[in-house]
């Protein structure tokens, strides 16, 4: 009887935990954002260069504009809808990019110092410690005044932007999963250390490098608004999300429409994206309970 009831008692503990709505909501509002962006030629009414002057300034609809500009038109008269479609685009495109590249380079220094110790490992605490004590937008003005405006070039300065806490990370995992004993295992049957890095160590971490990496995704959304806001990221005639803040700002009496609808955008999938990171933190990192 006493089993039956440890076991009966253990049962509820042991199934899986429903999915909260908040993150129900978070994954339906990025899941939207992609279909956005990936399908953005097709969904969007105008081209996004398109001027109508006898347009310009027109209100959304429901404050006394028409339905043909559902989200109003701005300075030139170009359709706000259209250029938000393809903003989405633009800002999800230069975020992932960034992320991956920045998770890759951090991984890769991490690991590198884990395995090395010594001189090198020594040498990659320096950079990061560098990097942490480096204001980015410091680093950011810099690069861009000397070597011009680009999204390649965006993309890659974004993905200075954090690496040092990936390679925190992954310096930290690893060192941890060398004292594992399937680690000294693979170790003494003479695995290289590629096997013994990419086969083995890898799979174990990459958990916690996933909810790094999505921890990191929307710092890196505001952080590519916050240099498009001071002009210093998408370039015209490409568009972003921060790049339609920063032009809408001087019409935020006259035309705050302008300016309106892509800071919800912002707000809403940084937040969406943030309480995903925590859930996937909770239910894949092993250290959290």
């Amino acid at each position: 009887m006493t089993e039956l009831a440890s076991a009966s008692a253990a049962r509820p503990a042991t199934r899986r935990r429903p999915i909260p709505r908040g993150v129900v909501l978070a994954f339906g509002w990025i899941l939207l954002m992609i279909l956005v962006g990936a399908f953005a030629d097709v969904l969007r009414p105008y081209s996004i260069t398109a001027l109508d002057l006898s347009a310009r300034l027109t209100p959304p609809i429901g404050f006394g504009g028409p339905i043909t500009h559902p989200l109003g038109t701005d300075e030139l008269g170009r359709d706000v809808l259209s250029r938000l479609i393809v903003s989405i685009r633009v800002s999800l495109l230069i975020a992932f990019g960034a992320t991956v590249l920045g998770v890759f380079l951090g991984g890769t220094l991490g690991l590198v110092a884990a395995h090395f110790r010594g001189l090198i490992e020594q040498i990659v605490l320096m950079l990061i410690d560098a990097q942490a004590a480096l204001p980015f937008i410091i680093l950011a003005l810099s690069v861009l005044a000397f070597f011009g405006n680009s999204l390649a070039l965006l993309i890659a300065l974004l993905a200075l932007y954090g690496w040092e806490r990936h390679a925190r990370v992954a310096r930290g995992l690893a060192l941890a999963a060398s004292t594992q004993g399937y680690m000294l295992a693979v170790r003494q049957l003479g695995a290289g250390p590629w096997r013994l890095y990419v086969h083995h160590m890898l799979p174990n971490i990459s958990a916690t490098m996933i909810v790094s990496a999505t921890l990191a995704f929307p710092e890196i959304i505001l952080a590519e608004s916050g240099l498009s806001f001071l002009g210093l990221g998408v370039q015209p005639p490409m568009t972003s999300l921060g790049n339609m803040v920063g032009y809408g700002r001087g019409y935020i009496s006259s035309a705050p429409w302008i300016l309106l609808f892509p800071s919800i955008v912002i707000v809403i999938t940084t937040l969406a994206i943030s309480i995903t990171g925590d859930w996937l933190r909770d239910r894949l990192d092993p250290t959290v309970s």
